[in-house]
Formats: structure tokens, sequence, C-alpha cells
């Protein structure tokens, strides 16, 4: 069962994402779904104010993209979801390690379940085996971010939408490019590692 789900997800041998190549059983599901949501909130503690916006500078969109493209759309959103949900119960592990419900920056923690499900649906179609396509990837995910995180800014906020993306969006491009250059890099590079270890007839392996 295994050696099939590790088929089907190398490069080159069908469709899938890293999480499904040594294959899928509830508790390990279960598992990287908490995980995910643990490492979100491990990332929001790394946490930089904008002068003049109430969203800080984070590591949390690119852990969420990452969550996405190595667990999948479903897994990936749960894991998400769990992240918001559990953040505005009391877990205090958004931004600076606050908790409750935000009420400028919620847009953008929905946006997460989102994103982490489109970039899932893209990665197990094969966008992240290849850099090109891994920074399309990303790109788009951290585009549905702002569009669900920015309106919601403008209207909680009662600012113009123009400031809102003046505050929302601008500050963090630079940011967002270079994790997404780096997205771009590690991904491709999992998969290639995991083919290498997967491949019977590959290095280091016994031939007789």
């Amino acid at each position: 069962m295994t050696d099939g789900v590790v088929q089907a997800a190398v490069p080159g041998r069908g469709r899938g994402v890293l999480a499904d190549v040594w294959g899928r059983t509830v508790a390990r599901d279960t598992v990287m779904i908490v995980g995910a949501a643990v490492g979100v909130g491990v990332a929001a503690q790394v946490a930089l104010p904008v002068p003049g916006s109430p969203v800080p500078v984070t590591g949390q969109t690119f852990a969420v993209l990452l969550a996405g493209a190595a667990l999948g759309p479903a897994r990936g959103a749960a894991g998400m979801l769990l992240y918001v949900v559990a953040g505005g119960l009391g877990v205090p592990w958004f931004a600076g390690g606050t908790a409750g419900w935000p009420t400028a920056t919620m847009g953008y923690l929905l946006g997460f379940v989102l994103a982490a499900a489109l970039v899932g649906r893209l990665a197990a179609a094969g966008a992240d085996r290849r850099p090109a396509r891994a920074l399309g990837m990303m790109a788009a995910g951290n585009a549905l971010v702002y569009l669900t995180g920015v309106p919601w800014l403008a209207v909680t906020t009662g600012m113009p939408l123009s400031r809102a993306v003046a505050v929302g969006v601008l500050p963090f491009l630079a940011g967002d490019l270079l994790k997404a250059l780096l997205a771009a890099g590690l991904l491709p590079a999992s998969w290639r590692l995991v083919g290498r270890l997967s491949d019977p007839s590959g290095p280091g392996r016994d031939r007789r």
C-alpha cells in the first residue's frame, strides 16, 4: 500500500502531495493537521509591527502556504481552520502571542484557510514540482489572503480601500516575494529528494 502511494506521488509518476509519500492513516493525518496549526502558531510569534498598520509582519503566511502545499487541500485547510478557531477560543498563538477574535485582521486569518486549500489543490496537481510553477502557486496563495484580508480591514476600520491596500498589502510585498522564492526552491528540492529515496535503483541501493 505504501509503495503504491510513493509511486503515485513521485514526480513523473502521477499526482499527490508530500504528505502522501509514505502512506496515509487517520492518526497520521490528525497529527499533520494539528502540527500544521502549531507550526503557523509558532511562525506567528515572529511578529514585527508596521507603523500605521494593524497588520504586523509575521511568518504566518509562509507557514500557511507551505502547510497547504505539503498536506493538500483538505488537510491544509483543516489545519488552518483549527488554528483560527483555537486561537479565537483562547489559545495564545496569533501574532505576538495574542488570542481571541481580532477585528481588523480576521479577514487575513480566514484567508489562510482558503489559501491553504487553493495551494494544496495546486500542489496536488503538480504545481510544487518545478520552481516556476511553485512560485506561481505561492503568488496565488498570497493573493487570496489579500483578497479576503484587505476588504475586511477596510470595512472594520472604516478606512478607504486604497488606504487598506497601502497599509495591508504594500509593506509586505517584498517579504512575500522572498518567501515565495524560498518555497520555489524548497518544494521542488524536497520532491527530488523523495524521488531519490524512493527509487530502488538509485545510488546506495542494494542491486543484488
